[in-house]
């Protein structure tokens, strides 16, 4: 009995020695930030705590494990890159052109923001260039990058100029 009452107590010591080297963690970004202005510490720390406690309950590990990698000292970057790759992580799920996303998750696997904006783009220039007259400056284009529109678009255009 006296065995578990130290295992529990060891337990709940570290859990508040864990608590205590976060407050000392969001205050140091808070005082890296605005070394002489308190206010604004304040509200740096308010917010990276508020971020924290979101990170430490969100439901995607792999989207959390992303954002964590990108910005590990940083829990409000953290929030932010989780909530952009989650939003852009829906939207890719539901596109519709397979050879486009393709294209996006080979560039940007772990990325769902990069990939949302590669799609994008992509997909605005398959459009365009499939609007455009067959010429022998559309068909270099074409042969040049046979997988990304964007860069057929952009030589087609360069062309034009």
């Amino acid at each position: 009995m006296k065995r578990l009452f130290i295992i529990l107590f060891a337990g709940l010591f570290s859990l508040g020695a864990s608590a205590q080297d976060i407050e000392s963690q969001l205050w140091n970004i808070a005082k890296k930030e605005y070394p002489t202005d308190a206010k604004m510490q304040q509200y740096v720390y308010d917010k990276q705590k508020a971020a924290y406690r979101y990170m430490s309950g969100v439901a995607d590990a792999e989207l959390k494990e992303f954002a964590e990698r990108e910005y590990p000292e940083d829990y409000a970057m953290q929030k932010y890159t989780y909530d952009k790759n989650a939003s852009a992580k829906r939207y890719m799920d539901r596109v519709d052109d397979a050879e486009v996303k393709r294209f996006a998750v080979r560039e940007y696997p772990d990325d769902y923001s990069m990939q949302k904006y590669t799609y994008d783009k992509q997909f605005s220039a398959k459009e365009y260039m499939s609007m455009q007259p067959s010429s022998s400056d559309k068909t270099k284009a074409i042969r040049e990058y046979p997988d990304d529109y964007a860069m057929q678009k952009y030589v087609y255009d360069k062309s034009l100029e």
